[in-house]
């Protein structure tokens, strides 16, 4: 049985600056995405369109950015404690307390899309597939950031699980370690998986609903092992909120993907 390591959340002090740990996985997220979006224009079918070139990389990642702030925010407002934002709406701007959603933050990176879409006129399902494979490995960092801090901890384990572990705050009992699940499904299984599937020739939107399945699959999965909210419990069928949410990513990405292989054909 292993007991996490107490690790000060502060990476550096200088004076009255505080650089968190968390926040530089965030920054490692966003620097991986740059370097793997440079790499995805030698891929098809990007190095045949000329219009695509790095500054459109660097518009992505700044439209991206903004896009996973704010809908992680407040995707985690309206999904997991509406009723107390509703009472307190500007509480919703204090982001240095925590709380965000990855589904939030999908629904606004889609949004971010949509409008770099819409404004260099190209279509948003190729945009889409662009973006799909440089997400995972910023997946994972964040999860590392999880685990440095020792929140989101996973349900109580076996003690004879070689790698179960005690988080303080937690209570003495051994756990899994669930965000080293994450970090190994839904950040590097699914890059790789997804970077290889993307390397050949696909019809528009199948990486992009590829990613929405893969991920949809690995994070149901994951939930399993996962502490649930606590101000939420399990809700119906036994399911966390967060297998709720992976359900529309399951369904509509198969379905989409199918979709876009018919009218390919």
């Amino acid at each position: 049985m292993l007991i996490h390591p107490q690790i000060d959340p502060v990476a550096l002090q200088l004076g009255p600056l505080a650089i968190h740990w968390y926040g530089l996985t965030y920054l490692a997220a966003f620097g991986l995405f740059f370097w793997l979006g440079t790499r995805r224009l030698a891929h098809l079918p990007f190095k045949n369109l000329p219009q695509w070139q790095k500054r459109d990389v660097e518009d992505i990642l700044f439209l991206g950015v903004l896009g996973v702030i704010l809908g992680g925010r407040v995707g985690y407002c309206l999904f997991y404690k509406p009723a107390y934002y509703l009472s307190n709406p500007l509480e919703i701007l204090a982001v240095w307390q925590g709380g965000m959603s990855f589904h939030g933050g999908l629904l606004g990176v889609m949004l971010a899309m949509v409008w770099f879409a819409r404004t260099r006129q190209r279509p948003f399902l190729q945009v889409m597939d662009f973006v799909a494979p440089c997400v995972p490995t910023g997946l994972a960092a964040g999860r590392v950031g999880n685990f440095l801090n020792g929140e989101l901890w996973g349900r109580l384990a076996d003690p004879s699980l070689p790698w179960a572990m005690v988080f303080r705050g937690a209570g003495d009992l051994p756990r899994h370690p669930s965000q080293l699940y994450q970090i190994a499904l839904e950040g590097l299984l699914l890059f790789v998986l997804l970077w290889l599937y993307a390397r050949k020739p696909r019809a528009q939107g199948q990486v992009a609903f590829a990613f929405l399945f893969g991920y949809g699959v690995f994070r149901f999965v994951a939930e399993y092992f996962r502490e649930p909210d606590a101000h939420l419990g399990l809700l119906s069928l036994g399911m966390s909120m967060g297998q709720w949410l992976c359900v529309p990513m399951i369904v509509g990405g198969a379905a989409l993907w199918v979709w876009s292989r018919k009218r390919s054909g």
